[in-house]
């Protein structure tokens, strides 16, 4: 990285307001094969926004281009009105554009407590967000968990911690790419937990990727449907889950590619 890169890097410190997401003809191939054709998709400040679509939509690989981890073929991407299309996932992150995980995501051999000190260091918040924090750790039942190794807890805590993880870095556009997939149903509610706090006390912008259908309408006042690489929805969870393009294209059909 050149240090006007670096410099780049640093225009906008992580703080508790949410961002404005800004996805401009957004094109992604693999090869010869298409994932998105000129996307466009903007989550304003504060706002929650669900993604929903059919196998091989693309909704991870949005999460990955968004986050840095995969290149755009074209378009451009852009968070308060400062591209960040190509930047390194560590410099999106640090910016304050934070991503959950489908599976869990955690430093394995370390405890509970060793896993969100890590987060804490990585985002350069002060060790007062534990107490900050007490109440999700004490509803997700991880509080007496702390120094228990993190891959020996249960998968829905597992997934829990990666949450939490993501909380403490204080993120200004959060993407949650399945939050509740292999939570049973009562675990899946601690993730509407989640979300109210983080837009509670951090106000930040949420997206929202997941197949759990009640989840979406209890939490998004926006959905947005991907198929082929392409929007064929977009608006109220009421009116975008009755439309007949999308129960023809998605509904009853299976998980992400």
């Amino acid at each position: 990285m050149t240090i006007s890169e670096e410099k780049r890097d640093n225009i906008l410190p992580a703080s508790l307001h949410g961002g404005r997401l800004q996805i401009d003809n957004l094109s992604v191939r693999f090869g010869g094969v298409r994932v998105f054709q000129k996307l466009n998709i903007t989550i304003d400040k504060g706002e929650v926004l669900g993604i929903i679509g059919p196998n091989g939509a693309g909704k991870t690989t949005l999460v990955n281009v968004i986050t840095g981890s995969v290149s755009a073929t074209e378009g451009r991407i852009f968070f308060d009105g400062h591209e960040i299309t190509g930047r390194s996932t560590h410099a999106v992150s640090r910016m304050g554009v934070v991503r959950s995980f489908q599976q869990t995501s955690t430093f394995r051999p370390a405890s509970v407590r060793e896993n969100i000190s890590r987060a804490i260091l990585f985002s350069g918040a002060s060790d007062s967000v534990w107490q900050r924090i007490s109440g999700l750790l004490e509803e997700f039942e991880l509080s007496p968990q702390l120094e228990e190794r993190s891959d020996k807890l249960p998968y829905g805590q597992q997934k829990m911690l990666g949450l939490v993880m993501s909380y403490v870095t204080s993120p200004r556009v959060l993407l949650l790419d399945e939050p509740a997939a292999g939570l049973d149903r009562r675990e899946r509610h601690r993730v509407d937990r989640f979300l109210d706090e983080a837009r509670r006390n951090l106000g930040c912008s949420i997206l929202i990727i997941d197949h759990d259908m009640d989840l979406i309408r209890r939490l998004c006042p926006r959905v947005l449907v991907l198929n082929a690489g392409s929007v064929i929805a977009d608006g109220r969870p009421a009116d975008v889950l009755s439309d007949r393009s999308v129960i023809d294209a998605y509904l009853g059909s299976g998980d992400e590619e």
